[in-house]
């Protein structure tokens, strides 16, 4: 993702009238990537086939709710989401909020509104991602990393990284050898309100792991240093 416009954003609102407006306001702000669903059922489709950056929700939806929704989903990616809902109970703001949700916005909105919040949930979550890069890959094993791409070639097979793969994989290739600890990997990712992530963390690594090590299960290049963080093995050439 060179900016934030190049996002993948899925919208989910079962209102057609209000999703073509989403539609028509993000992409007259540039947002090229846009993806539409007015149910669960085809919310679901989008996420697994599209892998999101982005997600904003409506709460009610006619096969399900937002809620459920978000958690279904963050359960499988730590993607960022912003509610918009008319539900603009305190208790219903608090509670979207309280999954984990960036932002909670009540309808009607304001467009200009909506698209800064947009822009400052996506700045903040992949400034890491956004920042060019020194170097445009690195090989770790018989792995290619791609950092422009954001992809890995190993064994003639290409897998893509997550925004938050890339982040923690260009903060260790950045201290290859060196211990990254765990604090410096969630500020990398997450940003200075980070606490709480390390469980999150160690699943991206696991990911990671799967896409990089003959076996995830031994690591022999993505390596744990017990009750500290993490190392990029110093063998990995650029």
């Amino acid at each position: 993702m060179e900016r934030i416009q190049d996002a993948k954003i899925l919208l989910v609102d079962d209102n057609a009238e209000l999703l073509e407006l989403l539609l028509k306001i993000l992409a007259g702000e540039g947002y090229n990537r846009l993806f539409p669903a007015k149910n669960c059922r085809e919310a679901r489709e989008l996420f697994e086939n599209e892998q999101p950056d982005f997600m904003i929700l409506d709460v009610n939806l006619p096969d399900g709710d937002g809620f459920h929704l978000f958690m279904e989903f963050r359960a499988k990616e730590d993607v960022p989401a912003l509610f918009l809902s008319a539900r603009d109970e305190d208790q219903d703001r608090l509670f979207g909020l309280g999954l984990g949700a960036d932002d909670y916005i009540t309808k009607p909105f304001l467009t200009q509104e909506l698209l800064l919040r947009v822009s400052l949930i996506l700045k903040r979550t992949y400034r890491t991602v956004l920042n060019p890069v020194q170097t445009a890959g690195i090989k770790i094993g018989n792995a290619q990393v791609d950092f422009r791409s954001a992809t890995i070639k190993k064994d003639g097979a290409e897998s893509a990284l997550t925004a938050k793969e890339l982040a923690i994989l260009k903060k260790l290739a950045d201290n290859r050898g060196n211990i990254v600890t765990f604090d410096m990997l969630c500020e990398a990712v997450w940003g200075d309100g980070y606490y709480g992530y390390e469980n999150t963390l160690m699943v991206h690594m696991r990911h990671l792991r799967e896409k990089i090590e003959d076996n995830p299960s031994k690591p022999e290049y993505i390596l744990t240093v017990r009750g500290l963080g993490y190392r990029l093995a110093k063998e990995v050439a650029e």
